[in-house]
């Protein structure tokens, strides 16, 4: 089970993170690994046809556009539950204090420690443990961002919810229920732009 996890999150971490030629380079990779536990790879499918099927500029200007311009789809674990919020800073230190107490030299890569591909990597090869205690801690934005691939019909959706699905637990039906697990209440200080519960951003339109 523990190898199971592994590769789930390693595949999911190089599959949520940007396509590039190293990526396309890994699709037989993880195509094989999956494929040594059964029906695995089916969450997998459509994100590594489409990756082996379509022009790398292409696949590049999707995710963008899904990703990097759109709140909906945000991979930063803490955009979630802490936005713009002046406690985010707390929360990020906190991300990387479980990396440095996990003894490895870890590569942000510029990127925030919350990352969601970071995270997964972090528990796929270097901490089990306190990578998936990390991904229990933040379930309600993992859940969240399932919901609004799902809403938009993204392949990466069903990836989402193999990652759920090592998590104790069924996954919410709905975003009512979602806050219901994060046993939200009034909202909290915000100093961002815009007015929203900085603990479980509401849904936004596309951009």
């Amino acid at each position: 089970m523990m190898r199971q996890q592994r590769v789930l999150y390693q595949a999911a971490s190089w599959c949520l993170g940007y396509p590039d030629e190293e990526l396309l380079g890994r699709v037989p990779l993880i195509r094989a690994a999956l494929a040594e536990f059964g029906g695995l790879g089916g969450a997998f499918a459509a994100v590594l046809d489409r990756l082996a099927s379509r022009p790398l500029a292409e696949v590049q200007a999707g995710y963008v556009q899904e990703f990097d311009l759109s709140r909906r789809h945000a991979l930063h674990l803490s955009y979630w539950t802490d936005g713009d919020t002046r406690r985010r800073g707390e929360v990020l230190a906190r991300f990387k204090r479980v990396y440095r107490d996990s003894g490895m030299l870890v590569n942000t890569r510029g990127e925030l420690p919350d990352y969601l591909p970071m995270v997964l990597e972090f528990a796929a090869t270097v901490d089990l443990e306190a990578g998936r205690e990390l991904l229990i801690q933040y379930r309600a934005s993992l859940e969240m961002l399932r919901l609004a691939l799902v809403d938009d019909g993204l392949a990466h959706a069903s990836i989402l919810q193999a990652i759920c699905g090592t998590l104790p637990g069924a996954s919410p039906a709905d975003r009512q229920e979602v806050m219901k697990m994060a046993g939200l209440g009034p909202p909290a200080e915000s100093v961002g732009l815009e007015p929203y519960d900085p603990r479980l951003l509401p849904m936004q339109g596309r951009h």
